[in-house]
């Protein structure tokens, strides 16, 4: 059977982030050496991980428009790691550790001291749900009914990246101070 697929949404218009100051969107921003985009990207090459990015022309209605499209363009895979693409600092042990959590329930949501984070994961079973997500809802209500029938495997996780999302310039500037520490982090 086929592996899970990362789904990763970069549909949105980054509306909050513009109206922080910004010149241009989120996505393209640089964090050191790559943009925003690319360090999700990264890490979920650097996890082995399959991948499909949801990033059409002129966006989508909504999350919910956009996991549809993911989970449709991939519909033969066995799970979908549903990732949005403003957590540039996420790491590929991470997501492997939810696309493993696949393996004792049929949906995965990673934990950091208390805040649920992403990528949450579906398996294979909620393809029908996932598919027909539409607007800016999500799959809240997909995850809320699985809690109810305890099929979620909550993960907690020491990883402060699954929460770090990037919606503000100020949110960037925080995740900059937090890349450089680990750069010289790294190099000592």
């Amino acid at each position: 059977m086929a592996e899970p697929v990362v789904i990763i949404l970069a549909a949105g218009r980054g509306e909050r982030f513009l109206a922080s100051g910004a010149q241009h969107h989120k996505l393209d921003t640089p964090l050191g050496e790559r943009t925003l985009l690319e360090h999700v990207i990264h890490a979920v090459a650097r996890a082995g991980l399959s991948w499909h990015l949801v990033r059409p022309v002129g966006g989508t209605g909504g999350m919910g428009d956009s996991i549809s499209l993911g989970v449709n363009a991939t519909s033969t895979a066995s799970g979908w790691l549903i990732l949005p693409a403003d957590l540039p600092l996420i790491a590929p042990e991470s997501l492997l550790r939810v696309a493993e959590g696949l393996g004792e329930k049929p949906l995965v949501a990673p934990w950091h001291q208390q805040r649920q984070g992403h990528p949450v994961a579906f398996s294979r079973c909620y393809l029908p749900a996932l598919r027909s997500l539409t607007g800016d809802s999500g799959a809240k209500s997909i995850v809320q009914q699985a809690r109810a029938r305890g099929e979620v495997l909550d993960l907690p996780l020491t990883d402060a990246g699954i929460i770090q999302d990037i919606d503000t310039l100020e949110d960037l500037r925080r995740a900059e101070r937090i890349y450089d520490s680990h750069l010289r982090v790294q190099r000592a």
